[in-house]
């Protein structure tokens, strides 16, 4: 079991990397402008800097990109888990529901968009590759989520900002809709530390925002440079 084990989590997260490797923001731009969005802006390579820098179009098809492969990840990750430690009898005793193989791979698909193999490990922040996985495992969280996301930004107008409470929030819901659906403590767990860890992985990558949001600098959507 435990070699069942350990080859599930080294192919979800090989498939979760390079799935999370493929930035649609570079892709976009240089099909469509012969450009390279990490050259503007904030220099990522995610949904808000496509946004600014080329207009809504591109960024509604870098969101459907960046959360389709988060939920592709998820997928694959809850396939392998599901299709390795699946077993009967009494010398199998799986503790890991698949929904852990899917967090699993959602942490890799963001370490991939953040350091992308494709790309020169220059990528973007992850806030909509884990808002992919969180579609895809936790659609209720998601939506909660989300209309707090909205909130946010209708009120104050900065993304980013939203970005991190919603990141900080996610592994506290995740948790709390887990009990609520009676998973097994092994499944709770392993699933809230890799929501804890994506949770970090999102407010790391925003250091720079957070910084300019105690100073009072940070940008406010639809603000002028």
């Amino acid at each position: 079991m435990v070699k069942n084990i350990l080859l599930a989590c080294v192919l979800t997260a090989a498939g979760g990397y390079l799935l999370g490797s493929i930035l649609f923001g570079v892709l976009i731009s240089k099909v469509m402008y012969n450009d390279d969005v990490r050259n503007h802006g904030s220099g990522n390579a995610g949904m808000t800097n496509v946004l600014r820098t080329y207009g809504k179009l591109p960024a509604v098809f870098t969101t459907i990109g960046d959360v389709g492969k988060s939920v592709a990840a998820v997928n694959l990750g809850r396939f392998i888990f599901g299709a390795l430690l699946s077993g009967t009898g009494a010398a199998w005793q799986n503790p890991l529901d698949p929904v852990c193989g899917a967090y699993l791979a959602a942490i890799f698909c963001m370490i991939g968009h953040s350091r992308p193999i494709f790309f020169g490990f220059k990528g973007g922040k992850g806030v909509l590759v884990g808002a992919g996985a969180a579609l895809a495992t936790e659609p209720l969280v998601c939506a909660v989520l989300l209309a707090i996301f909205l909130i946010e930004v209708a009120v104050t107008r900065i993304v980013s900002l939203g970005s991190i409470i919603i990141a900080a929030l996610y592994p506290v819901g995740t948790l709390i809709n887990l009990i609520a659906r009676g998973a097994n403590a092994a499944t709770i767990v392993f699933s809230t530390i890799c929501c804890v860890i994506m949770a970090a992985m999102v407010i790391w990558l925003h250091r720079s925002n957070i910084e300019r949001l105690k100073n009072g600098t940070e940008y406010r959507f639809g603000q002028k440079k």
